[in-house]
């Protein structure tokens, strides 16, 4: 390896950077001619790398399977990276926070001294956003189970689980049969891992929150279909029965909304529910450290309001109200004393 030249480690960082590189695409990239990129995959073959040549229109080099990658391998823009990714990876998995401190340490072990230094040098504190409300960790099993089916294009047969992990037994009034999904794709959003799903009985595509399912694998394979909309991030922000539940606050309430449910449930914030009554309302429950904190997120949605729950956040919007009537009619009279101090002034 110490007789390796510095621009072949070059070429092997970006051949494991992405699938396939074509020749002049390498070349451009590290500013020497084709003759020179076959040359130093050459090199790397000789030290017993598996580049592979792919032939065809779309062809180029690529790396087999089953490579050893050499500590050099990273440069120091992605040896920060992954100090960074693997210090605030989000806690939502089971008994990861100490593989991840593991990962991190032998990572670090396995880079030489200049980058060690760099990685070493970020030493991070996480602090909780208090608007962003992770769903409780997910059991590794059954996250490993959906990943699975996704990847393999299987069938989930599911159970949804109450929101505080519980399953309901048959006889019970929240009782509901077990579904059958088609899993194409898991989504992240605000710490909560949400499986998007065709579900086969409703023939329709829904959003499910993987910490809400017991899922069992089954063989059967299904085909692609297109998912819903262009963007798969809006679908599952957009979709009010996604499954979340209410997040603990100090004051809790609710509003009828003279907007359609898919619309609230884009922009309300983490830890809130969305509920659908017709095409053009929803009821929107949300909490806050206030009532008044509660009826300035209502009023970013700039609608008509009606039904509120409890008493006191009414109250507070009829305050804040007042309060807001206030402020064009109490400036002239300020203004007025002002002027009339300044002319008392003068006059003495």
């Amino acid at each position: 390896m110490a007789s390796t030249s510095h621009r072949a480690l070059q070429v092997l960082s970006l051949l494991g950077s992405r699938r396939t590189w074509r020749l002049r695409d390498l070349a451009a990239r590290l500013a020497v001619s084709e003759r020179t990129v076959r040359r130093d995959l050459d090199t790397l073959r000789e030290l017993g790398y598996p580049v592979l040549t792919v032939r065809g229109p779309d062809g180029g080099y690529r790396l087999g399977t089953g490579h050893a990658l050499p500590p050099l391998l990273f440069d120091h823009d992605q040896a920060l990276a992954i100090a960074i990714a693997l210090q605030t990876a989000p806690s939502s998995v089971f008994g990861l926070q100490d593989d991840t401190a593991r990962a991190l340490a032998t990572v670090q072990q396995a880079m030489p001294d200049t980058l060690r230094a760099a990685m070493e040098s970020l030493r991070l504190t996480s602090l909780r956003n208090y608007w962003e409300f992770p769903a409780p960790p997910i059991d590794p099993a059954a996250l490993t189970t959906v990943g699975a089916a996704v990847r393999l294009r299987r069938v989930l047969v599911t159970e949804v689980l109450r929101p505080d992990g519980t399953r309901a037994a048959p006889g019970e009034a929240d009782f509901a049969a077990a579904r059958r999904l088609e899993p194409h794709h898991l989504v992240v959003w605000a710490g909560r891992w949400y499986l998007v799903a065709y579900d086969l009985e409703d023939q329709d595509w829904r959003v499910h929150r993987v910490d809400r399912l017991h899922p069992q694998h089954t063989t059967r394979a299904f085909a692609p279909r297109e998912p819903p909309g262009d963007d798969l991030g809006n679908f599952v922000m957009s979709s009010p029965d996604r499954g979340d539940t209410p997040a603990a606050w100090q004051c809790t309430g609710s509003a009828r909304l003279n907007m359609p449910a898919h619309v609230v449930a884009r922009w309300a914030p983490g830890g809130s529910v969305v509920e659908h009554l017709d095409t053009d309302h929803c009821r929107l429950t949300l909490g806050a450290w206030s009532w008044a904190g509660i009826a300035g997120i209502l009023a970013t949605f700039d609608t008509g309001l009606t039904d509120l729950q409890p008493p006191e956040l009414l109250q507070a919007c009829r305050h804040i109200g007042h309060r807001y009537a206030t402020i064009g009619t109490a400036e002239p009279a300020v203004r007025a004393r002002r002027d009339d101090a300044v002319l008392c002034d003068r006059q003495s």
